[in-house]
C-alpha cells in the first residue's frame, strides 16, 4: 500500500463489518483528509477494493458521492474520475501503470487557521470518541502505515515529513485521555516536531530523522516533560561523554531534576532525568542496576552511531536488553532504511514504533567551489537543490589553466590550502560577512597549521577580545599554576582573541571546552577543525568550508562520501539568525561532475549494523538468568537485515532455476566438448597475459592514446582509452598474505572508458560504445588490463571539454564499424617480448585452437555460436544457482554462529565457562572488565602476574591495553628496564591466548592480535604516576597532549574495573594496588573536571 489513509480505512473497516454507510461521517473524515493535503487516487482505491474484497463498485460511488458533495463546497481539488477508471481497467484488463500520473499531484494548503485544527496544542491521538474498543483497535491493526505530507511554512517553503508507524501482530490499542500538554514551546513547532510529540504523548516510541540543526532536541525535551509531568523516570544517552557533559549543562538549566553518569564523574545519580553514554547504560543493564528496572523512557541521540565498527554493537545490545516497557525516542541524523531500523524495534520490543523523517532544511544551503588558483567562488548546488553544470564547468576551466588533466601524480601539485589560498577564501568570508564559518581539514596536523597560520588576521573587536580573555582566565584558573603555562594553553589565547579558533582530538580538553564556548557566543569567527566536531555537538555556523574534497581513510586517499558531506555541511545555516547556510570545497585537482553531485547531492549513509561478538558481552549474557548469546544475536539488526534478504534471495533463486530449466539446447553434449576447448583456450590466454603486463613489457606501450581492454571486478569494460600511469605505494598493512616489511609500488592507469549515465555516488559501470553513456577517465590497477591493441589514438589537448569528448566517442564508434574484431599487438611480433614461458604458452593455444576447430568441423552443428552462447548462459546460471543456494543456506543460519563457537571454544579452554556453559571464575572476573581486551586481562591477574609489580608499574603496563592509537614511536623501545621486561611477559601471555585462538579455529593473524598491544605510553604514565608536570611527560612522547590524557582517563576507569575484579577474585591485597594505581594517576590537569559541569 502506498498510503494508508487512517479514516477512510476506518471506514471501509466499519462497511465491511455493517454493510452500511454514514454519509455525514464519511464527509466529515474525508474532509479532514483533504485539508491534510491527501489525494485521493487511482491506486488508493485499488489497494481498498484489494484490502477490501470489495466486488460492487456502486459501494465506492457511494463513498465519492458523500466526498463529492463536502469538497465541492470546500474547492478541494479531488481526482474524482478515479474510480471511472478503475471500472474501465477492471473491465478492459488494463493494468495499473497506465493510471500511475494519477497520483502525482497533490494539494498544497497554507491555511494556518486548518492547521491549528488538526494539530491543536494538547497532542492526542486522534482516534473517534464514537469507536468501540474493537473498532479502535482494528484502526491499529495495521503493522505498517504511512503518511507524507507537503506543507508550506510560515515562510512559504516547502517541508516534506514522512510518517511510518509499525505494529506487532495482535496489538491492542487503547486511546488516551485527552489532557494538557507536557511542555509549551515559546515558538511554532515544525511538522515533523509536531507528529513526533504526538507519537510521544501517545506513549509511543518513535524514530525522529532530520538533517543537523532541524529541531530534533525540542522531541527529546517534550518526552522528558512528560516523564516529569508523570513522575517517570527517563534516561538521555548520547555516544560521547563530551556530549553527555554538554547535554547535562542544556537539560539541567531546563529541567532541574537532571543527574549526569560517567565514566570520569557522576552527579545526582537519583534524579528523574539522567544522562549517560550508552556504554554505561549497556554496563547497568549487565549489572542489574535498580535504575533501569524503573526507567520508562531512554532518549538514543545521535542513533546513527550504530554504524561504527567497533562501538555500534554497544547501542545494540543495549536496545536488546532494556525492558518491554520502556518507550524510546532515537534521533538520527537523515538515514534511507530508518523504516527498516523502526520495524525492527517493533519486532524485539513487541511494541509500535513511528517513524518521522523529514529532508527539509529550516535554512537552505548554497555549495560553491573555490578552485585552485582561482579568484572567486562558483555557485554549484543553489538552495532549491539544482546542480549547475554551468558553473561547475566554469570552475574546472579556472582549475585546468593551473592543473594538467593527466597528471595525476599528486607529489607533482602543490595543495591549494597552504597559504594565500586558504588566505583568500577567509577574506572572502569576513568581506561578505559570512561569519562564523567552521573549516574542516581531516589532520590535526594540518587544523593546527592552518589556524597558526592566520596571524595577519584580526576578527574581533576591542569589547570580545576583553570577553574571550574573562572566559579563558575564568575556565583555567581551576588549574595548577604551572599547567597554566602549559605552551598548548599559553600559545591558543592570542589566537583565540583575534577571533580564531581551532578543534581537535588531540586539545587539552579544557582547551576544546572553551573554544566549544566562545563558538557559542558568536565571539570566535573562524574555526578550524577535524571532521569530529560535526558529530553531534550544537555548534552551528553560517558558512562551512572544506579544505580538501579528499580524506585518507586509513588506508587510501579517496573522495569524501556523500553521507560525510551531509554531515559536516549540516552545520552550515544558523536557524534563527541566517536565511541562507554556505559551504565551500576548496578543489585542487579535476573531478567528474557525477563525482561532484554524489558529493553535494548523494544520499546519506544507510544504518548498517555493525554488532560483532566479544567476550564480555558473551559471558555477561551467560550470567543473565532470561538470556543468553543466542538470544542477543537473533535480535540483533544485523540478524534481522539478513533475515529481511533472504525471501529477496529464494526469489531470485527459483527465478534462476526456471531460467535454466527454460534453456534447451540440442547437441547438449557436442557443445559441452567444445566449450571444454574454449575454457582452455581461456586458462592459456591468461598465463600470456599475466606475462605481457608485467611492467617491464607493458608500459612502453601505454601512454596516452593506446586502446586496452579492461576486466573489472568479473565485468567486461570493452576498450578503452590509455591515458596516463603512475606508481602508487601499497603499505604492507593492506597486504593480506604479504611477508615483505617494504611497501609494494603498483601501477595505476588512467583510462577513458565509455559508462552508463550515473547519478550522485552511484559506482561507474561500463556500457557499449553504441549505448547511452558517457566518456570519464577512470584509475585502474595495471592487472585489469586483458587485452592492448595495435591502434593508438591521436587525442586532443584537452580531454575535460564536451565537444572533444564527443569526437573521441564517435572516433571509437568509427573504430568498432571498421574492426569488428579490434586489432591487438602481438607480444612477440610486435612486443618483442623474449620469454620462454610465453613462446611454451602460445604455442599450447594454438595447438588447443587446432583441436576446437577440428571438433567444430566433425560435429556440423547448425547455429554453432548461437548454441555455445547458449550453454555458456547455462553454464553461469549453474555457478550461480549454487553460490546463490550456499547463501540461502548461510542466512538461514543465525548470523555469527561460527565466530560463536569458536569463541565459546576459546573460554572452554581457558576455563572462562564449563562444557554446560556455566560461568567459572576466571568468567566472573572477566565480567568486571570491558575497558581492555578482558581475556587478556583475566589471564593477567589470574597468572599473579601483578603479585610483585608497584601500583605505578602496575598502571603504567596496563596503559598498553588502551592505548589506542599509531604514531611514529611504534618501534622505539622501552627506556626502562623493569617496563620492558613486564611488556615482554604481556606479550608472552598474549601468544598463549593465540594459539588457544588458532586451535579454536579463529580467524585471526597473531600480528594482528599482538598489535594492539601500544607500549608508546608505558613511561609516560610511570613518570606521572611518580609525580612528574604534565609539561614534562609531554617531552617524552610525540602524542598530542589530548591522546594522552584520553589514553590516562581510560586507564583509570580499567584500573577501577580491574580493583572490582580482584574482589571477585577475593584478592584484596592486589585490589589495594590497583586503588593505589589509581590514586596515583588522578590528579592535576589530566582529570580537571569538565567546564559544563
Amino acid at each position: 500500500m502506498l498510503i494508508v489513509y487512517q479514516e477512510l480505512i476506518r471506514n471501509m473497516n466499519r462497511f465491511v463489518q455493517q454493510q452500511q454507510i454514514d454519509r455525514q461521517r464519511i464527509k466529515l473524515n474525508l474532509y479532514r483528509l483533504a485539508i491534510r493535503n491527501i489525494p485521493l487516487n487511482y491506486i488508493i482505491l485499488k489497494d481498498i477494493q484489494t484490502t477490501y474484497r470489495i466486488k460492487n463498485m456502486g459501494d465506492i460511488d457511494e463513498l465519492f458521492g458523500a466526498f463529492e458533495e463536502e469538497v465541492t463546497e470546500q474547492s478541494v481539488q479531488v481526482d474524482l474520475n478515479a474510480k471511472r477508471k478503475l471500472v474501465e481497467s477492471q473491465e478492459n484488463g488494463n493494468s495499473e501503470e497506465q493510471y500511475e500520473e494519477i497520483s502525482k499531484k497533490q494539494k498544497k494548503d497554507t491555511d494556518e487557521n486548518i492547521d491549528e485544527k488538526i494539530y491543536p496544542d494538547t497532542f492526542v491521538e486522534e482516534v473517534d470518541p464514537n469507536l468501540d474498543a474493537d473498532e479502535a483497535n482494528d484502526e491499529k491493526q495495521k503493522m505498517y502505515n504511512v503518511e507524507h505530507f507537503e506543507i508550506k511554512n510560515d515562510k512559504g517553503k516547502i517541508e516534506n515529513c514522512w510518517h511510518e508507524v509499525f505494529y506487532p501482530e495482535g496489538y491492542e490499542f487503547k486511546p488516551k485521555p485527552k489532557r494538557p500538554a507536557a511542555k509549551e514551546y515559546p515558538f511554532k513547532l515544525d511538522h515533523f516536531q509536531r507528529k513526533a510529540v504526538n507519537c510521544i504523548e501517545c506513549n509511543e516510541s518513535v524514530l525522529v530523522a532530520a538533517h543537523t540543526s532541524a529541531g530534533k532536541t525540542a522531541v527529546a525535551e517534550y518526552a522528558i516533560a512528560q516523564s516529569l509531568r508523570d513522575k517517570q523516570k527517563v534516561i538521555y544517552t548520547s555516544p560521547i561523554k563530551a556530549l553527555s557533559n554538554q547535554k547535562y549543562r542544556e537539560l539541567q538549566k531546563e529541567f532541574k531534576d537532571v543527574g549526569l553518569v560517567t565514566g570520569d564523574v557522576s552527579i545526582n545519580q537519583t534524579a528523574s532525568c539522567l544522562v549517560m553514554t550508552t556504554e554505561i547504560l549497556r554496563s547497568m543493564l549487565y549489572r542489574g542496576s535498580e535504575i533501569t528496572r524503573e526507567v520508562a523512557w531512554v532518549i538514543f541521540d545521535e542513533v546513527h552511531y550504530m554504524r561504527d565498527k567497533e562501538r555500534g554493537v554497544v547501542w545494540e545490545e543495549t536496545m536488546i536488553l532494556l525492558n518491554q516497557n520502556v518507550r524510546y525516542v532515537f534521533l538520527s541524523a537523515t538515514i534511507p532504511n530508518a523504516a527498516e531500523f523502526a520495524e525492527w524495534i517493533c519486532r524485539i520490543k513487541k511494541q509500535p514504533c513511528h517513524v518521522v523523517y523529514t529532508d527539509y532544511r529550516p535554512v537552505p544551503l548554497q555549495h560553491f567551489i573555490f578552485p585552485t588558483g582561482g579568484e572567486g567562488i562558483y555557485l554549484i548546488v543553489d538552495h532549491k537543490g539544482t546542480f549547475r553544470e554551468d558553473n561547475f564547468q566554469k570552475a574546472l576551466s579556472v582549475m585546468g589553466d593551473n592543473i594538467d588533466l593527466t597528471n595525476t601524480d599528486k607529489k607533482k601539485r602543490k595543495k591549494p590550502t597552504e597559504g594565500a589560498e586558504l588566505n583568500k577564501i577567509l577574506k572572502l568570508i569576513s568581506t561578505k560577512n559570512l561569519e562564523p564559518a567552521i573549516v574542516f581539514s581531516f589532520s590535526k596536523r594540518d587544523v593546527e597549521s592552518y589556524a597558526k597560520a592566520m596571524n595577519n588576521m584580526d576578527l574581533t573587536t576591542q569589547d570580545e577580545k576583553e570577553k574571550i580573555d574573562s572566559v579563558f582566565q575564568s575556565a583555567i584558573s581551576q588549574l595548577a599554576e604551572e599547567d597554566q603555562k602549559l605552551p598548548q594553553i599559553t600559545q591558543i589565547l592570542p589566537i583565540l582573541k583575534r577571533g580564531i579558533g581551532m578543534h581537535h582530538g588531540g586539545l587539552l580538553p579544557i582547551v576544546k571546552e572553551i573554544i566549544e564556548i566562545l563558538f557559542q557566543q558568536g565571539w570566535l569567527k573562524i574555526l578550524f577543525s577535524t571532521e569530529t566536531f560535526s558529530m553531534g555537538l550544537n555548534m552551528p555556523a553560517r558558512t562551512v568550508v572544506f579544505t580538501s574534497v579528499r580524506k585518507f581513510d586509513g588506508e587510501d586517499f579517496r573522495w569524501i562520501q556523500g553521507g560525510e558531506y551531509i554531515q559536516m555541511s549540516g552545520r552550515a545555516g544558523r536557524r534563527g539568525k541566517d536565511d541562507k547556510g554556505f559551504t565551500i570545497l576548496m578543489v585542487d585537482q579535476k573531478m567528474e561532475p557525477e563525482v561532484a553531485k554524489g558529493m553535494l547531492k548523494g544520499q546519506a549513509d544507510p544504518l548498517n549494523s555493525s554488532f560483532h561478538l566479544c567476550y564480555n558481552m558473551l559471558i555477561n549474557s551467560m550470567r543473565l538468568e532470561d538470556n543468553d548469546p543466542e538470544y542477543i544475536i537473533r535480535r540483533s539488526l544485523h540478524q534481522f537485515q539478513n533475515d529481511k534478504q533472504l525471501p529477496q534471495m529464494k526469489e531470485k533463486y527459483n527465478e534462476l532455476v526456471q531460467k535454466k530449466e527454460s534453456l534447451s539446447i540440442q547437441n547438449e553434449s557436442q557443445i559441452a566438448e567444445i566449450c571444454k576447448f574454449r575454457e582452455q583456450i581461456k586458462i592459456y590466454e591468461e598465463k600470456e597475459r599475466r606475462i605481457v603486463i608485467q611492467e617491464k613489457y607493458v608500459l612502453p606501450y601505454l601512454h596516452i592514446g593506446r586502446l586496452i581492454r579492461v576486466q573489472y571486478k568479473n565485468q567486461d569494460w570493452g576498450w578503452g582509452i590509455s591515458i596516463n600511469f603512475h606508481q602508487k605505494k601499497v603499505q604492507q598493512k593492506k597486504k593480506k598474505k604479504s611477508n615483505e616489511d617494504e611497501p609494494e609500488d603498483i601501477i595505476i592507469v588512467d583510462i577513458m572508458c565509455h559508462i552508463k549515465p550515473r547519478q550522485n555516488n552511484e559506482e561507474p559501470k561500463p556500457a557499449l560504445i553504441t549505448e547511452e553513456g558517457e566518456l570519464e577517465v577512470i584509475p585502474m590497477n595495471l592487472s585489469t588490463i586483458t587485452e592492448i591493441s595495435s591502434i593508438k589514438l591521436d587525442l586532443p589537448s584537452r580531454l575535460d571539454t564536451l565537444e572533444n569528448k564527443l569526437l573521441i566517442k564517435e572516433t571509437l564508434k568509427e573504430i568498432r564499424k571498421q574492426f569488428p574484431e579490434v586489432p591487438k599487438i602481438h607480444p612477440i611480433k610486435d612486443m618483442k617480448i623474449l620469454n620462454d614461458e610465453l613462446i611454451r604458452v602460445l604455442d599450447k593455444k594454438e595447438k588447443l585452437k587446432e583441436s576446437m576447430e577440428k571438433e567444430m568441423q566433425k560435429s556440423e552443428i547448425p547455429n554453432l555460436q548461437q548454441q555455445i552462447e547458449q550453454y555458456e548462459q547455462k553454464q553461469k546460471l549453474h555457478i550461480s544457482i549454487l553460490r546463490l543456494k550456499e547463501e540461502i543456506e548461510k542466512s538461514q543460519k543465525m548470523v555469527l554462529q561460527d565466530d560463536l563457537a569458536c569463541m565459546k571454544r576459546v573460554m572452554r579452554r581457558l576455563g572462562f565457562i564449563s562444557k554446560d556453559q556455566i560461568v567459572q571464575l576466571p568468567g566472573k572476573v572477566a565480567c568486571e572488565v570491558s575497558a581492555c581486551d578482558e581475556i587478556l586481562a583475566t589471564q593477567l591477574l589470574l597468572s599473579n602476574f601483578f603479585n610483585e609489580m608497584s601500583p605505578n608499574h602496575i598502571a603504567a603496563l596496563l596503559s598498553c591495553l588502551v592505548h589506542d592509537e599509531n604514531n611514529s614511536q611504534e618501534n622505539q623501545q622501552i627506556q626502562d628496564q623493569d617496563l620492558a621486561l613486564y611488556f615482554e611477559k604481556v606479550v608472552e601471555i598474549a601468544k598463549g591466548i593465540y594459539t588457544v585462538m588458532q586451535e579454536s579455529k579463529m580467524q585471526i593473524e597473531e600480528k594482528d592480535y599482538l598489535g594492539t598491544l601500544k607500549p608508546q605510553l608505558m613511561e609516560v604514565v610511570y613518570k606521572w604516576c611518580q609525580g612528574s608536570s604534565f609539561a614534562d611527560i609531554c617531552k617524552l612522547t610525540n602524542c598530542y597532549e589530548g591522546s594522552i590524557i584520553r589514553c590516562m582517563r581510560r586507564l583509570d576507569e580499567l584500573l577501577k574495573q580491574m580493583e572490582s575484579a580482584c574482589k571477585v577474585m577475593g584478592n584484596e591485597i592486589l585490589g589495594e594496588k590497583f586503588k593505589e594505581a589509581s590514586k596515583n594517576l588522578k590528579r592535576g590537569i589530566i582529570f580537571a573536571a569538565s567546564l559544563y559541569v
